[in-house]
């Protein structure tokens, strides 16, 4: 086993052949619907679009919001950039408010972006911790009481897990009543097993969404906030004029054209998710390691014992890419993506157990 170098996600990004599997990066595999590209041949418009993001896009998503119109959303360069245009508007509006110090308070584990965004953002991070993967009600709305903005990520990255419809109302009362926005992460909200996915409301409400995972699009990079917060969109707007200005307008109208693909194609995909997300849940807890069944999205957050040398020994030994729980908030654990096909899932799951039985057997000794 070499000498482990720092481990970072950067150095696991893009990496492939030579017989690597890789359950690291959640980048779904599957195509995108043919029609998002048959569009390419007749495509002419190359000027600069509208900051706020092309008119048919956002008149298309108003149609799946309740009570919106096209004035409700920004188009961003993926979700990534709608949270940090969120997180950094919400931190100016409040500092105009004279709070200059804001608090954010995570779900941990989280999306490993989170923290870093909280943080540019000028936001002071509060965590609750999860248990079982879910939120403890009674310890979010202790620590929410100080905070001026929460961010909910359900179906989650990286635990997978759905958050009961009871808890999501709980939240949505005591933040309208203290006048805390939501910032409710759905990119996977079309990759649910176990119900369909409940959309927050409130008037401080910001959805982030994006057609990276839904519709397989990850690298035309087309994300979205939607929240009825005039406000917000406003200074969303303002901010994205200065930094990015417009999404790419040919990857705009890509991801128009998936609106309007059938709902048969979002019900086959989740089949293909549902299946290999039982293969790699199955396949682990028969190796004997302590997991939640995702119920949605797809990762599976496993407890390693050192996940460190786990995460080191698997890449350089055994070319296994997994990524170390710790960039999540979760030290003890590993996250596995289960976003390649069955017969590398199965190669993989082979490759840990015998690294893991020859790990033990080595320790015994």
């Amino acid at each position: 086993m070499g000498d482990r170098k720092e481990l970072t996600a950067a150095m696991f990004i893009g990496v492939r052949g030579d017989g690597m599997i890789s359950f690291g990066s959640g980048q779904p595999d599957l195509p995108p619907p043919r029609e998002v590209y048959q569009i390419l041949p007749d495509y002419t418009g190359f000027k600069y679009g509208l900051v706020q993001g092309q008119e048919n896009l956002r008149e298309a998503l108003a149609r799946q919001y309740p009570r919106s119109t096209a004035e409700s959303f920004v188009i961003t360069n993926g979700a990534s950039e709608a949270l940090d245009l969120a997180l950094r508007s919400i931190a100016w509006i409040r500092q105009k408010k004279g709070d200059h110090r804001p608090k954010c308070l995570l779900c941990r584990p989280y999306y490993y972006s989170y923290l870093p965004l909280v943080r540019y953002a000028g936001f002071e991070p509060v965590f609750t911790d999860l248990v079982d993967g879910r939120i403890v009600p009674e310890d979010f709305q202790a620590k929410v009481r100080d905070c001026r903005v929460v961010l909910i990520n359900s179906p989650s990255n990286p635990t997978g897990r759905v958050e009961a419809i009871e808890t999501l109302k709980a939240i949505e009362k005591i933040t309208e009543d203290l006048g805390i926005y939501i910032l409710s992460d759905e990119v996977y909200k079309d990759l649910i097993y176990v119900r369909e996915n409940y959309l927050l409301k409130g008037p401080h409400v910001v959805t982030i969404n994006s057609f990276s995972k839904t519709f397989a699009m990850t690298g035309l990079r087309v994300g979205y906030l939607w929240s009825l917060d005039t406000e917000l969109v406003r200074t969303v707007i303002e901010m994205k004029s200065h930094t990015s200005m417009n999404t790419s307008i040919i990857a705009q109208e890509m991801a128009y054209t998936a609106t309007t693909v059938p709902k048969s194609y979002m019900d086959e995909q989740l089949k293909v998710w549902e299946a290999r997300r039982d293969l790699i849940y199955e396949g682990m807890a028969a190796i004997g390691l302590d997991l939640w069944k995702p119920e949605g999205a797809f990762y599976v957050l496993p407890r390693i014992e050192d996940p460190a040398d786990f995460v080191w020994d698997m890449f350089t030994d055994h070319k296994v890419i997994t990524y170390l729980g710790e960039w999540f908030g979760a030290p003890d654990r590993v996250r596995f993506s289960y976003a390649l096909d069955v017969d590398k899932i199965e190669e993989g799951l082979a490759r840990v157990d015998r690294y893991l039985k020859h790990r033990a057997k080595h320790r015994v000794k």
